[in-house]
Order: C-alpha cells, then structure tokens, then sequence
C-alpha cells in the first residue's frame, strides 16, 4: 500500500463499481484494497479488472484485512444496517449511501455505535458538494431573498415510468425501496442544509404502478407496494411553508428544481437533465420583481474536472470531506447524524401517509 494514502474497501458493487470504484482510483488520498459482492466469483472478476488485491464475499472478513482502514457501503437500503454495523464494530471509518436504513431506530444505533468505537461517518449527500448548490446557500445566507416566503420542489424524472421495468428490491417497501427512499432522503437533507429544520409535515405517498414482471418468475406480474410518488407539505421551524412533489415515473417530467419566494427576492435553481442528476443545474435569481437573470458560478465553487458522469465529480467531494474528517478525527457534516435526520423525516412521512394528518418533527437533539 502507498504511503500517506488511506485503504478502503468498496461494499457493493452497483453505484459502487459505477461512481466510488471510479472516483476513489482518482482520489489522491484513497486507495482501493478490498471489493465485495455477495457473489464471490463476480468479486474476484471485479477485483481484477479494476486491479484491487482483495475480494471477498463476507463484509466480517473485508474488515479484518490490517490495510483496510475506512469502508464505504453501497448496497440496497436493507442490507446498509447490518453491514454498516459490521464496519463499525471493526473500528473502520464509514462513508454510506442514502437512505441511511429502512427506520430511524437502526440510523440511530448506528450514530451512536460510531460514536462509541471512535468512527468518522459520513453520508453521501451529493448536492451539498455541486457547484451550482454552492451557489444557492451562499446567497440565501447572505439573504438575497430576504424572508423567505414559500419553498416549492419539483423532483420529476422517468427513471421508473416504464411499467415494463423489471420488479427489483426497489419496487418493495420493506427493502428500502420507493421514490421517497431514492431521492426524498436528499431532498429532506439539502432542505435541512438550505432553510433549517422542519417543525411538522404532511405526506401522501403513492404507487401508480401497482405491478412489474418478475424476471425471477418468467415475467409474471409481481405486486409492487412501495411508492413511486411522494405529495409533501411541510412547515419549516421559522414557519415558512414548503411544497415537495417527487416522482420517479413521470415521462417528460421538468427534471428537478428548487424555487425559494422570498420578501426581497428570487431564487431559482434548476436542472431538466434527466440521463445525469448532477450535470445541468442552473441558478436564476430575480430583485424584487425584476426579471429572473441567470447567475455566474464562482471558479472557486466549480469542479477541479468534469467528469462524464456528474456523480463522480460530486462523490469526489463527499470523499474529500471524509478525509478531512478522518484527519481531524472527527466526523464532519454530513455525517450519520444528519443520515438519521433525513431518515426521521422519511419514517414520519409513512406515518402522515398512513394515518392522513400532519406530524410533528422532533428536534434532532431529543432524539440522539
């Protein structure tokens, strides 16, 4: 192993093989040790093509390699707790994928076991590093758009409008899956990060498409209970109101966007690519009524290189904020702290959904 590098092991081999084998490569600070897949073959294929040493099948065994020192998990949500648990146990420093866990109650055990054996965490919540985002919570926090008035998120893509896409963990409610799961725990992270906390919200979760083929069973039609649509209003601690639309099935859909109404002002942020979540936003802004003007990205805010794929200039960034916290021996936002914030906010929008009222948000420093 290089000197002055830190060894990681990749868990998960989906987004991981896509976006952090990739980017961690690239990183200057990281280098790849180990790789897992349930499926040991397949991890040994992996390993070699992207010239890791190690490969392995089992996460207790990846962590006992003396090189491996930090471990990133990239596996569906249900299988994240026992595996993030089993990276913490051994001591090792974790950077995991959204959404945290499949309930708050496991989010918070993991935030205090890291805690207790002394593990830098941090939470892959991408938009905090895009440029473009930067941008955006700058000016809010200098106040561009003076009190805000009204919040309005539109999150509207056609990943899974196909009714012919195959039934996979995603389409269960059990496993994590759901659009709410996919891109509402970003959602209500950057909506943390941007305005503050939430006082209370109100939720209405669908299922437009009731069934996929299961290419398990020969393509029969297997039932889908988890949702590809998500209906929110919330009520923001200082009072502001926040409107959240979210759908994963939406052929056409305006992509994604967050417009912030405010007392003195406009703020516009937006992005109709629908191939690359991260590529393609542009910031608008509007004085009191004046014409909306595209505004200019800092050079400083931009990223170093652009890659083909967004994700992994963003995740190359989330990868320098856990180095930075692994070096200060201390976990830096965003951490699984705010991993089991968004993942309150994620339970308490299945309860409102359930039982049709609105649900009070409990301070996030009553509940750890």
């Amino acid at each position: 192993m290089t000197a002055n590098k830190i060894g990681i092991a990749v868990v998960g081999t989906g987004f991981g093989q896509k976006v952090h084998i990739p980017a961690l490569k690239e990183h200057p600070r990281t280098e790849i040790i180990a790789v897992y897949h349930r499926d040991l073959d397949k991890a040994k294929a992996i390993a070699s093509e992207h010239n890791i040493p190690h490969a392995s099948d089992r996460v207790s065994q990846m962590v006992t390699i003396p090189e491996v020192s930090a471990v990133t998990v990239a596996t569906p949500p249900f299988l994240h707790f026992q595996m993030a648990k089993e990276v913490l146990h051994a001591g090792k420093h974790l950077l995991l994928e959204k959404p945290t866990t499949v309930n708050v109650e496991e989010a918070k055990y993991l935030y205090q076991l890291a805690n207790d054996k002394n593990c830098v965490t941090t939470m892959d919540f991408e938009f905090r590093f895009v440029p473009q985002w930067l941008q955006l919570e700058k000016l809010l926090r200098q106040g561009y758009v003076g009190q805000p008035r009204l919040v309005k998120i539109d999150w509207l893509v056609s990943s899974r409008a196909d009714a012919n896409r195959p039934w996979n963990w995603y389409a269960e409610k059990q496993k994590g899956g759901g659009a709410l799961g996919a891109i509402g725990s970003h959602s209500f992270d950057y909506i943390h990060w941007l305005f503050g906390p939430i006082s209370r919200l109100c939720g209405q979760l669908s299922t437009t498409i009731a069934e996929r083929p299961d290419p398990a069973e020969s393509g029969k039609l297997k039932p889908v209970d988890a949702d590809d649509t998500c209906n929110l209003i919330l009520e923001l601690a200082d009072g502001t109101p926040c409107q959240v639309c979210l759908s994963s099935c939406t052929f056409q859909g305006r992509g994604h966007w967050v417009e912030v109404y405010g007392s003195d002002g406009t703020l516009i942020l937006g992005s109709n690519n629908q191939k690359d979540y991260i590529h393609g936003f542009k910031l608008w802004g509007s004085k009191a009524g004046e014409d909306l003007a595209e505004i200019a990205i800092p050079d400083n805010l931009q990223f170093p290189k652009t890659h083909d794929d967004g994700r992994i200039s963003a995740f190359l960034r989330v990868v320098d904020r856990w180095m930075e916290a692994i070096s200060r021996h201390e976990s830096l936002v965003p951490s699984l702290r705010e991993g089991v914030y968004s993942q309150l906010l994620m339970d308490l929008t299945h309860e409102s959904n359930v039982t049709g009222t609105w649900v009070d948000v409990p301070d996030l420093n009553n509940l750890l």
